[in-house]
């Protein structure tokens, strides 16, 4: 594809939108002339990133671009579609950071899958990608639009380790592990405001359509239309014993994310992990009682903030205490954040075969390292030669392996059999 740039970053002067810049410029270099060293641009020879920053404020995207050399920026806002087509033909990707995004990604999307451009976002609005695919799964693959959604903290550790995880089982015992445990072992950083109003403005529409209660509490509501389910339930709500860690769990806030992802991943590769194939996502809290009180802490708390935000009475004190979106962490947070997340993989008859994988990640989870994985996903969708045609992906079924060489080799992340 022949385009004026590789990669444009959509809502750059927001509080994501600048980590983002301000990563591409340390690892891919400026504008137009990226020095294109970087360690993961070995793997695309001769390739320098050509990328572009757009949104919709002429001034704060002055004021981002200057001292920035061969930083183009253009004019672009999501309820302007005319705007948002100019943008889109211009570039190989969009990479977009403007959410909730079922409130400003349709437009977007549309336009991308209308041009054949490839997008990948941050969403993690369930609801929304499933709107998203039943509208312009056909279109996408009829165009080459490669739509690549939750290229962040929410899902790509999820995915991409199951996926890293399938394959190391597979190399040393010929087979999928039957079932997955991911499990936050440790995790420090900031309240991310972009997920907050996603959620909130998502409780708003479940108020309008019940409907998407009962999709938001299906477990495959990802997964393709008309395909076998499995055998998975809702996602954990309380506190729970982990026979197979010996700790207790507590509820993830992004399971309903993330679980989904995954699940969708196995269907799209034709149920590379088994039609029976089951996945859970919980945090760790402990063992013995204090792990147990910490558990069920946890699990009322979120109940408690869950509820908080359904009514519009209590959520109007709610969001005094929480960032709003365009907000978040210090740098200090983000640079001192970072997580730990281990997943294990059941051998179908022999726990002794079963096989344990950790993930981590050096910055705050939902900035820091979102931010990075953000880039990457962009970079691997413009320069690397990657086995899939138009539709909507999840990220390893996208970008598998080379996202997962991308990440280790550039984004502080790791992937490794413990």
């Amino acid at each position: 594809m022949s385009r004026e740039y590789d990669v444009i970053i959509l809502g750059a002067t927001g509080f994501t939108g600048q980590l983002v810049v301000d990563y591409l410029v340390k690892r891919y270099g400026c504008g137009k002339s990226g020095s294109g060293k970087s360690g993961a641009e070995k793997n695309s020879v001769g390739k320098t990133l050509k990328w572009a920053i757009a949104g919709r404020s002429e001034n704060k995207l002055k004021a981002l671009a200057k001292g920035i050399e061969n930083l183009d920026f253009i004019i672009a806002n999501s309820d302007d579609a005319k705007s948002i087509k100019n943008l889109v033909q211009r570039t190989k990707v969009i990479c977009t950071t403007v959410g909730p995004y079922a409130m400003y990604g349709s437009v977007i999307v549309e336009a991308c899958v209308e041009f054949g451009t490839d997008c990948c976002d941050l969403t993690g609005e369930v609801h929304w990608m499933r709107k998203m695919i039943d509208q312009h799964q056909t279109a996408a693959e009829n165009s080459g639009a490669r739509i690549v959604h939750t290229c962040g903290f929410d899902s790509i550790p999820s995915d991409l380790g199951v996926h890293f995880l399938q394959n190391r089982m597979e190399e040393k015992h010929g087979l999928m592990a039957q079932e997955v445990k991911f499990r936050v072992a440790k995790m420090a950083g900031g309240m991310s405001g972009g997920t907050v109003a996603s959620m909130m403005n998502m409780m708003d529409e479940m108020k309008e359509d019940p409907e998407l209660a009962q999709l938001m509490q299906d477990p495959y509501a990802l997964d393709p239309r008309n395909m076998p389910r499995g055998q998975d339930e809702n996602d954990q709500m309380g506190a729970r014993y982990d026979e197979d860690a010996k700790q207790w769990t507590a509820p993830f806030i992004m399971a309903g994310i993330n679980t989904r992802v995954v699940r969708r991943t196995n269907a799209l590769s034709n149920y590379r992990y088994g039609k029976d194939f089951r996945y859970s996502e919980s945090m760790f809290t402990g063992a013995g009682i204090s792990g147990r009180i910490k558990a069920s802490l946890i699990s009322f708390a979120s109940g408690v903030f869950m509820a908080i935000s359904y009514f519009s009475f209590s959520r109007s004190i709610l969001q005094k205490f929480v960032p709003a979106p365009g907000e978040g962490p210090s740098p200090e947070t983000i640079e001192n954040g970072f997580f730990e997340i281990t997943l294990l993989g059941k051998h179908p008859t022999e726990a002794a075969k079963n096989i344990c994988v950790k993930v981590t990640g050096d910055k705050d989870p939902g900035y820091g390292a979102t931010s990075k994985m953000l880039v990457e996903s962009a970079v691997c969708l413009a320069h690397d030669e990657l086995n899939v045609k138009g539709g909507f992906w999840t990220p390893s079924t996208a970008m598998g392996n080379a996202l997962i060489t991308r990440l280790r080799a550039n984004a502080g992340m790791e992937f490794e059999v413990i």
